[in-house]
């Protein structure tokens, strides 16, 4: 399959940065040139021709820490073993129809989930997202602390076992890139305070941190953990994790350490930990000293309370098609200072390089997949609504029409 497509702007998130009046030419699901609409079309001829010249093309967004096929469904949906993936099914189409074209799930283990993670791997190979998975170890911080790990499945193991060499081993084998692998204080969840008082605690010593970060190095791969609080984040720095998720009160001098490191932080307005969520203003600033932003839905989560940069008047769980307005705050603010481009990375390029898959997708430039929406303005920056979103394209083909 072959074709031109045409936009008002083309915001490529590249060296190219945003083309007026841009065009695409497209070849076998696969972007082939990228160029001014008059250059392209000159030497295209006879090629069919996508006309969105009233609409912003830009790159899929990328939603790198999510929840949605272990946690959701039975979250969302009076689902069995037997109806668990249809939901999830209908859940990722979802995050599809809200311009999410690749995804970095968590898998971490649940009591009321049996799979394994060949189950969730199976279940998505043919859906029209691209999904990197992050195999964890979890503990929630119940009266009674409950840990589970993505490759016991619904079986709770005593902590202990959560540093045993041969179970991280196990897990870093399995995980595709460093997403949450491991929680070094408890979670939340999706309980509500009462049902979680020992949210925030730390699980685990500098030296079990240690330990389990050179498993991940030997084995070539690198790590992240869910993190929050100056003790816990001063842990994760300590012991070498090379992507910290949430990172929830951070202090300025682990900011500088962070930025000095290139330590690549994937930023969750929305929640995720005991502490309050990262802010715009911590957002910006973190970009300011040039770490690598990721901004991320932590899908799905009941919103924080009493912060004024979440519109939402409940604590009713949401999923991906928050993630334009939960960044929204964060990217208006960077907008007199970067160029849009930059800007847009933060939901583009960065959380794919932190999947390892920026020269797959994350940019509009030849040799990357097709992965890309027309919208009516840039995603998080100048527009927060799913339905402002006219088409996805997934890989050369539309997989989503609101035209």
């Amino acid at each position: 399959m072959k074709y031109l497509i045409r936009g008002k702007k083309l915001v490529t998130v590249s060296s190219m940065g945003s083309i007026q009046n841009g065009a695409m030419l497209i070849e076998n699901g696969k972007i082939s040139k990228v160029d001014a609409w008059d250059k392209l079309r000159a030497h295209s001829t006879g090629i069919d021709v996508l006309d969105y010249s009233n609409y912003v093309i830009t790159p899929g967004l990328v939603d790198c820490h999510t929840h949605l096929l272990e946690f959701a469904p039975a979250s969302l949906y009076p689902v069995t073993p037997e109806t668990h993936f249809i939901a999830g099914k209908g859940i990722l189409f979802q995050a599809l129809a809200s311009g999410i074209t690749a995804l970095g799930e968590q898998i971490c283990g649940h009591p009321l989930c049996d799979f394994t993670i060949a189950d969730y791997r199976k279940i998505v190979k043919d859906f029209p997202i691209d999904i990197s998975f992050a195999a964890t170890s979890i503990s929630v911080g119940f009266e009674e602390m409950a840990h589970f790990t993505s490759v016991t499945s619904s079986k709770e193991v005593p902590q202990s076992d959560l540093t045993s060499p041969s179970l991280v081993r196990k897990i870093a084998e399995n995980s595709d890139y460093p997403g949450e692998n491991v929680f070094i204080n408890a979670t939340p969840a999706n309980f509500t305070p009462e049902d979680v008082p020992k949210a925030g605690e730390i699980i685990y010593t500098l030296n079990e941190l240690k330990e389990i970060v050179n498993i991940y190095h030997g084995l070539g791969k690198k790590i992240g953990c869910h993190v929050a609080g100056e003790k816990g984040i001063e842990l994760a720095l300590e012991a070498g994790f090379d992507v910290l998720h949430h990172a929830h009160g951070m202090t300025k001098e682990q900011i500088e350490y962070a930025a000095i490191k290139g330590i690549p932080i994937v930023a969750t307005p929305m929640g995720g930990t005991h502490l309050r969520p990262n802010s715009p203003d911590e957002i910006a600033e973190l970009v300011e000293k040039k770490i690598p932003v990721s901004i991320s839905t932590d899908a799905y989560l009941p919103p924080y309370e009493h912060v004024q940069w979440l519109p939402f008047k409940d604590r009713s769980l949401r999923g991906p098609e928050s993630l334009m307005l939960i960044s929204h705050p964060s990217m208006q603010l960077l907008k007199d200072r970067f160029d849009e481009n930059d800007i847009l990375a933060l939901l583009t390029y960065h959380p794919a390089k932190l999947l390892g898959k920026e020269k797959q997708f994350g940019m509009l430039a030849p040799g990357m997949d097709a992965n890309f929406l027309a919208a009516e303005g840039i995603p998080g920056l100048e527009m927060t609504e799913i339905d402002k979103i006219k088409s996805v394209f997934y890989k050369g083909s539309k997989v989503v029409n609101r035209d």
